[in-house]
């Protein structure tokens, strides 16, 4: 009877380019100071609309905080994808933080005024026109990727 032993050298690395971590923890800190600007302008958004989107009846202000959490943190590891897939891993604060920006721009036309507003009208008595262009959110998405993209450089080497 022969036994084999697997060593960390015998184990091929599939890990994808980008930090995830990273990415998770910037998500989370834009996301804060995102929710924070939502819920003081667009109360109804974070109160109402984001927990509709999950068959939730509002106003569930806790619950819409949750949920906008869950997607920040989501979005930032799509942005850690993103960054490594397109050749960002190391580039500067500078080309980070414009990343990110152009991310939450780009966040803002594609989920926040077309997705969110389809998907807010179809589950639930809410029906926002498609595409529901809000500056606020344009506002909020840009200050979200500033930040992801902020604390992505800081931590990209963990």
């Amino acid at each position: 009877m022969s036994t084999e032993t697997t060593t960390s050298a015998d184990i091929e690395d599939e890990s994808l380019p980008g930090n995830w971590k990273a990415g998770v923890v910037g998500g989370i800190v834009g996301g804060i100071a995102f929710g924070v600007m939502m819920s003081m302008m667009m109360t109804n958004i974070m109160e109402m609309a984001i927990p509709v989107m999950y068959g939730i009846e509002g106003p569930a202000g806790a619950l819409g905080w949750v949920i906008h959490m869950a997607h920040a943190a989501i979005l930032g590891v799509v942005f850690a994808a993103i960054v490594g897939f397109g050749g960002l891993e190391g580039a500067s604060a500078q080309k980070l933080v414009g990343a990110g920006i152009a991310y939450g721009i780009v966040l803002t036309i594609v989920l926040a005024w077309i997705v969110m507003p389809a998907w807010v009208g179809a589950m639930g008595p809410m029906n926002p026109p498609v595409p529901d262009i809000n500056p606020m959110s344009l506002v909020g998405h840009a200050v979200y990727g500033a930040l992801l993209g902020t604390v992505y450089y800081a931590l990209e080497g963990l």
